[in-house]
């Protein structure tokens, strides 16, 4: 059985300009946030606000449309296309806007379960402004001496509110490996306490400071399965918005085979053939079986790639 890996990676694709040479300029963004063509996407509770009356999409609104939610928050500048600006802004679901047809033009949907539906590029859009919003949500006081800090440019950076301080905050993105690893025809897959029943994926683990990705593989791979490592390839990455990752997909290659699990990491670390892995992935969207996590993870492309050959 032949197995393409075309599909593209969920998040990646974003068609936005992110126009960070505006970021700074008050002037532009005032103009942007009051023309009538710019759109705006409320999130509410980190989740966004989508229009499911046919093919789900985000649901953007006009400016008059979210007047009352710039009244009391500032937007998150997302980027523009062709021309137009693009924000996302917070969104109080106990208050209803100010335009009464507001309400009628979609819903409120988590990121994670919306994004395979959404068409390609949307999904992207949604874990920039989930990841930004979630930082803002976190980061309200200044972490130098406690201060409240504040939004300023565009959403990119906060800013303590103490004169005595002025300490600025960026938005940090935090780096994950995730690997394939094979010996031949065979590839390694584990499981976590937390994974439902049957489903097995490929081993990650977040990198260390002073760490390449090599390493990181290499040392992650062995802390959980006890095996040696050599040859490491790039293959793809994937932003992750539960909160702000970045997914570095790798192949690894074995040097040894022999599995010692770390129980406190893995319930269950196994070999599996190329016929097997087919059968796991077909049946990633069933929630039976054997079977590996559907198309939405970087895991499942990297198996589709391995089947594939790349």
């Amino acid at each position: 059985m032949s197995m393409t890996y075309d599909d593209p990676i969920t998040f990646s694709g974003a068609p936005l300009n992110r126009v960070s040479e505006h970021r700074k300029d008050g002037d532009w963004l005032a103009d942007r946030m009051m023309d009538r063509d710019s759109r705006f996407m409320p999130v509410s509770r980190l989740r966004a606000f989508i229009d499911v009356s046919a093919q789900p999409e985000i649901a953007w609104c006009s400016p008059l449309e979210v007047l009352d939610l710039l009244e009391e928050h500032r937007p998150l500048l997302l980027g523009t296309r062709d021309g137009i600006a693009h924000f996302a802004i917070e969104a109080d679901p106990r208050r209803a806007p100010r335009d009464a047809v507001w309400p009628d033009k979609g819903k409120f949907i988590d990121v994670r379960s919306i994004a395979p539906a959404l068409p390609v590029g949307e999904a992207a859009i949604l874990a920039q402004a989930r990841s930004m919003l979630d930082w803002h949500q976190r980061h309200g006081f200044c972490a130098v001496c406690g201060a409240p800090s504040e939004m300023r440019e565009a959403g990119y950076m906060r800013a303590c509110s103490d004169d005595g301080c002025k300490a600025q905050h960026f938005p940090r993105t935090d780096p994950v490996t995730i690997m394939l690893v094979f010996d031949g025809d065979r590839c390694l897959l584990g499981r976590q306490p937390r994974f439902p029943d049957g489903s097995y994926s490929a081993l990650a683990g977040f990198m260390e400071p002073g760490e390449s990705i090599e390493e990181c593989v290499r040392r992650e791979i062995w802390e959980e399965a006890g095996l040696k490592i050599g040859t490491v390839r790039y293959i793809a990455s994937q932003p992750w918005p539960f909160p702000s990752s970045l997914m570095i997909g790798c192949f690894a290659e074995a040097e040894t085979t022999e599995i010692t699990l770390d129980p406190e990491e893995l319930d269950d670390a196994r070999w599996f053939s190329r016929d097997q892995v087919i059968e796991m992935l077909e049946r990633s969207e069933e929630g039976e079986g054997l079977r590996m996590p559907p198309r939405l993870s970087l895991a499942h492309q990297l198996a589709r790639r391995w089947i594939a050959g790349v």
